[in-house]
């Protein structure tokens, strides 16, 4: 099958999916590039990267950035969640970044199964990003709430992760937070804003 007639195949079944997308130059190389954003619950979007050649369609998926803590624990646990995968894998870049990738090959380019890979990616992005973040962000979730608390801002989006925070230990409102915190983005923003432009490699 040639590259064109892969990406004929795969822009018909993403239109027929109703799903949007745009195209990105490949650069040189003889590929196509097709960009699209799956809408989630706990991560908001999960931006897709899908690369058509006459080999078939790679997917690439950004799901996080690199873990600031406790990496043996956020490891097994990407490892342990390949076992119940379908069609992708969870692997990491030279940064550290955590992605999905996985390959579907010309002769099983169907509407029905783009639809079942995609599906799984924004079952496993979405429903494993809390997760990761508890695992790999723990102190940073912690001091936000801390620095949040003490100036009086919104936890709206921390809310998810109430159960980590020893209350008993947080400043009072308009107490200087405890230790220098700079805080930029909070971590929940970070990974999704690294989310939003398509993570290290898109």
């Amino acid at each position: 099958m040639s590259r064109n007639e892969v990406v004929e195949l795969l822009e018909k079944a993403l239109t027929d999916s109703g799903i949007e997308f745009s195209r990105k130059s490949g650069g040189g190389a003889e590929v196509d590039h097709i960009v699209l954003e799956l809408p989630g619950e706990y991560k908001l979007k999960t931006t897709v990267l899908l690369t058509a050649s006459d080999q078939g369609v790679r997917i690439e998926a950004f799901v996080c950035r690199r873990p600031d803590e406790n990496f043996e624990a956020v490891y097994k646990y990407l490892l342990k969640r390949n076992r119940r995968l379908y069609g992708v894998a969870y692997t990491i870049d030279n940064t550290g970044d955590i992605y999905l990738v996985g390959r579907i090959s010309p002769d099983a380019l169907t509407h029905a199964e783009i639809d079942r890979i995609l599906g799984q990616v924004l079952e496993a992005a979405d429903g494993d990003f809390n997760t990761l973040l508890e695992l790999g962000f723990l102190t940073s979730i912690q001091r936000e709430w801390a620095w949040r608390v003490a100036r009086g801002e919104s936890l709206r989006n921390l809310l998810a992760f109430e159960h980590l925070i020893d209350k008993e230990s947080l400043p009072e409102p308009g107490e200087p937070l405890e230790g220098r915190y700079v805080p930029g983005e909070s971590v929940v923003d970070g990974a999704q804003a690294a989310s939003d432009e398509g993570g290290s490699e898109f």
